[in-house]
């Protein structure tokens, strides 16, 4: 019997947890070579790992990124590990990971020639994770229908590109590239839910209320200033390495509701999204290329745009999206376009 004074169990076994179980912080066991420290994660996620200075668990490692991999609070408790386009990738217990993958006590994570153990002891024991079981399914577990923006942003003429500049510099180049984008759009409060060849997938989930559907301007702007920021970065680029041509991306935006939470069996799981909302975001990005634009909004992210009526310069186009049988409403513009209109919603916000 639960003593909680609640008649739903897995209420009643939370509570009992959370009285017998401190809420602590997790923390992390570094050993590389003879080093061995233990780096404890005070402040709020996310928390960097990776060979730079700024970093939560700073690595001194050849073979790590400045900035290689992150570990975020996706929801209360629940702790993922994010590699940041490192290029030598991130190993979780054995397996590089390519998505965000959800921590549990004990994990081990290899970044280099470093070992990285994370704990955390506010989590469950086995024991205790068995009974939750017997209580939840895992579907309420792992899935829950949200309000997301998607962005999916490519490199453009990248086949091209990889059959005229050398294997080496490629690989320089697009590991630039994919650790730099990472890192902006963690900066802007999501995290890159997959690398797809040439391409990256980025997912808000929007804390919004279904029946009000009304998303903050802050919080919707986000993914505009990364796109924004993803199209800076990429003209950096064009600076720094000799191209035969000039670098560009392209990118689809796309909000709507979707399925979203851990994919995958109780080892091995991803924190990801999945839909209609998800698919025709990668059709609007495939679509830039049909009207010859930088970007292609859908209609769900025009409608929560703030302003977009009034400030936002984008064109409608009706475009055919692959798997659709008619055509779909969509707005288009420039990345010069984009700039102005974040400049125009500065000096509206201000006024």
């Amino acid at each position: 019997m639960y003593s909680s004074g609640t008649n739903n169990p897995v209420e009643a076994l939370a509570s009992e947890l959370a009285v017998t179980r401190p809420n602590l912080k997790p923390y992390l066991l570094l050993k590389n070579g003879k080093e061995s420290r233990q780096i404890n994660l005070h402040q709020e996620s996310p928390w960097t790992i990776g060979r730079g200075s700024d970093t939560s668990c700073q690595i001194p490692d050849p073979c790590a990124s400045r900035n290689h991999a992150l570990i975020q609070e996706l929801e209360p408790g629940n702790y993922y590990l994010i590699d940041l386009g490192s290029r030598n990738g991130t190993i979780l217990n054995g397996k590089r990971i390519s998505f965000p993958v959800a921590l549990n006590n004990g994990d081990q994570i290899t970044i280099g020639e470093s070992s990285i153990q994370f704990c955390c002891p506010s989590f469950k024991t086995a024991g205790e994770q068995v009974r939750m079981d017997e209580q939840i399914t895992d579907t309420m577990l792992l899935h829950r229908r949200r309000l997301i923006t998607v962005l999916v942003v490519d490199i453009r003429d990248f086949t091209k590109l990889s059959q005229q500049i050398e294997d080496r510099l490629l690989s320089e180049l697009i590991g630039t590239w994919f650790r730099r984008a990472g890192q902006i759009i963690s900066d802007h409060g999501s995290w890159v839910d997959k690398y797809i060849g040439d391409a990256v997938m980025a997912v808000w989930i929007h804390n919004t209320l279904p029946e009000l559907e009304h998303i903050p301007t802050k919080e919707m702007l986000l993914a505009f200033q990364a796109l924004q920021q993803l199209s800076l970065m990429t003209e950096q680029l064009n600076q720094h390495f000799k191209l035969p041509f000039k670098l560009r991306v392209g990118a689809g935006m796309n909000t709507g509701y979707a399925m979203v939470g851990q994919m995958g069996s109780s080892r091995h799981t991803e924190y990801t999204a999945l839909g209609d909302t998800v698919n025709a975001a990668f059709r609007f990005e495939s679509a830039t290329k049909q009207v010859g634009v930088d970007i292609i909004l859908g209609q769900g992210t025009y409608t929560h745009t703030p302003y977009a009526a009034v400030l936002l310069p984008f064109r409608q186009y009706l475009v055919n999206l692959k798997g659709y049988s008619e055509q779909v409403l969509s707005y288009g513009g420039t990345f010069a376009q984009l700039e102005e209109f974040l400049s125009k919603i500065r000096v509206q916000e201000q006024s």
